[in-house]
């Protein structure tokens, strides 16, 4: 959905028929880097390693059973795992023949999972042995799935299953051959798919292509500073938004490769010993998995020293309390990114103070760390008002924020309704925020999620990260609720270290400075747990629907 006139100049003389692809991506880390290390979890729940070399050699066995399977340019292969070495693998070998590596979401419900392998039109599915369940849950859901490789270390006489056309995928690489040419593949085609998880409506497809991926990834280790000195976790799941491009920007700059298969989100402690043993500097998750992490690392007698490290945060905005403890317990940096599925993600990052404004307080500094940060090279950040005029960009005024860029999604696959959320080739995030003096770009909530009381906007993102600053909450959610008199109401609800509920007035305290006094909540609702999405976000619209009747019956 291009809306603008593209102006052609004199030819160049450039190679621009040489395709930006993954394979040229994998292929030149192996032949420069061979020896780079790969580090993986064992089905056992031990460690092993491998080298780039290795890697790509499996990569072309795992293409020439591709070929044998029947899968070439434009089929689908779905795969079903784990942060795992074979996953990794697939990211390589099924985009290198020109097919599209569908990313399942195994946090999706089964109906919708179902929804989206159908969709997407995916006949071929890898599944990990221990995800078994999942892929028999498609089955009895009808998908039109023909084939189904199983990813195992046993062999397939050992392995009971009532999905039909099975194949074992390690007895088939075993067999396959290492030699194969792998074709030039034009860099518009779709390399991999990722569905929204359809928090309205059913899942909708975003398709990548090779030539997004690519320069995504130069970007994102651009703006990293990756090196092949650097070390790369991989915590995010890799079946959501490419791992948010780390593997490919990692490859990209020959870093090492940590994958730490399946793991809890409960239990992160596992993780952290592995950070410390393999000198992690690279890793990506979000707030809910960092914060147990901290508090993991604030129990070790002998704290680690990640000074250098770069821990990419995303999904919601970290707490500038959790940004500080990880520095000044590790010397760690979070860096604070934004992004979408349809935005491949990476759309800003907050690598810290521009050189220009290193002359600010200590305070002013983290406090601009909060911030979503710089649009990262490639990317056209514009916000608007609701009829589509530009806002200045003055850290006061607050409009949509819309993006474009090479790897920023121009429509959705097939769906036919896309123009909602386009406008003149920009896509809609659906975010409120603001754009400062200085470039930085700060969310303030999203559409559907501002609170509007007595006619005036309350970020609920801001109050939250207040919020979560007192040392006894482990987490808070704030949502609009309606309000016979006011419209709606800020309630915030809190989750705290040992179940004990807060005196009002100590949540006030939090918020005293940033919010007025007819913002600050009138009610605060202790609770166990609080209801977050498939992906880690704190799920409003199902708090604002269990606390809508709060304030009915209320005199206005």
């Amino acid at each position: 959905m291009t809306v603008y006139d593209i102006v052609k100049g004199l030819p160049s003389t450039h190679g621009d028929h040489y395709q930006l692809n993954t394979t040229t991506a994998i292929r030149q880390a192996a032949r420069t880097y061979p020896e780079q290390e790969i580090v993986y979890r064992t089905a056992d729940g031990g460690w092993d390693r491998y080298t780039y070399a290795d890697c790509y050699r499996r990569v072309r066995k795992i293409g020439n059973v591709l070929r044998d399977l029947g899968i070439g340019p434009a089929d689908v292969a779905g795969v079903l795992d784990w942060n795992s070495k074979r996953h990794f693998e697939l990211y390589w070998a099924i985009p290198a023949l020109g097919a599209v590596m569908l990313q399942m979401n195994l946090r999706l419900g089964t109906e919708d999972l179902a929804f989206v392998t159908d969709h997407s039109h995916a006949r071929t599915i890898f599944v990990d042995e221990t995800l078994l369940p999942v892929a028999e849950g498609l089955l009895a859901q009808g998908v039109g799935v023909t084939r189904w490789v199983v990813m195992s270390d046993k062999p397939l006489s050992e392995i009971s299953t009532t999905l039909p056309n099975v194949v074992s995928f390690e007895e088939l690489v075993d067999a396959a051959s290492d030699e194969i040419d792998f074709p030039m593949i034009e860099e518009t085609s779709a390399y991999s798919a990722c569905y929204t998880t359809g928090t309205t409506g059913k899942p909708k497809g975003i398709y990548y292509s090779h030539r997004g991926i690519y320069l995504h990834g130069m970007a994102q280790a651009q703006c990293l500073s990756m090196t092949p000195d650097d070390t790369i976790m991989l915590i995010t799941p890799m079946f959501h938004a490419n791992c948010w491009g780390l593997p490919q920007s990692g490859t990209l700059a020959a870093t090492r490769f940590v994958l730490p298969g399946r793991y809890a989100a409960e239990d992160t402690s596992e993780l952290v010993d592995v950070m410390i043993a393999e000198n992690v500097t690279i890793a990506n998750g979000a707030p809910v998995i960092f914060e147990p992490m901290l508090r993991y690392i604030q129990t070790l007698p002998e704290k680690p020293d990640f000074s250098g490290a770069r821990f990419l945060s995303g999904a919601s905005e970290p707490p500038k309390s959790m940004m500080r403890g990880f520095f000044e317990t590790t010397g760690a940096d979070i860096v604070h990114g934004y992004g979408a599925t349809e935005t491949t993600p990476a759309v800003s990052m907050n690598r810290g103070i521009k050189p220009s404004m290193r002359g600010l307080g200590e305070e002013v500094r983290w406090d601009q760390k909060r911030s979503q940060g710089l649009p990262v090279s490639g990317v056209d950040i514009r916000i608007v008002d609701p009829a589509g005029n530009d806002l200045p960009h003055d850290g006061v005024a607050q409009g949509e924020v819309l993006v474009r860029g090479p790897w920023i999604v121009e429509s959705y696959y097939d769906l036919p309704d896309n123009d909602e959320r386009f406008l003149d080739g920009y896509w809609r995030t659906g975010d409120i925020g603001v754009i400062d003096e200085h470039g930085y770009l700060k969310l303030t909530d999203r559409i559907k999620d501002v609170i509007k009381s007595g006619g005036e906007w309350i970020s609920s993102i801001d109050m939250e990260n207040a919020i979560v600053g007192h040392p006894k909450i482990l987490e808070a959610a704030v949502i609009g609720v309606p309000h016979p008199k006011w419209q709606e109401r800020p309630v915030v609800l809190v989750h705290t270290v040992d179940g004990a509920e807060l005196p009002i007035e100590e949540i006030h305290a939090l918020l005293e400075g940033g919010f007025a006094k007819w913002q600050l909540p009138d009610t605060v609702i202790y609770v166990d747990a609080i209801a977050r999405t498939s992906v880690g976000k704190l799920d409003k619209k199902v708090l604002r629907a269990q606390y809508a009747d709060l304030y009915e019956g209320e005199n206005s």
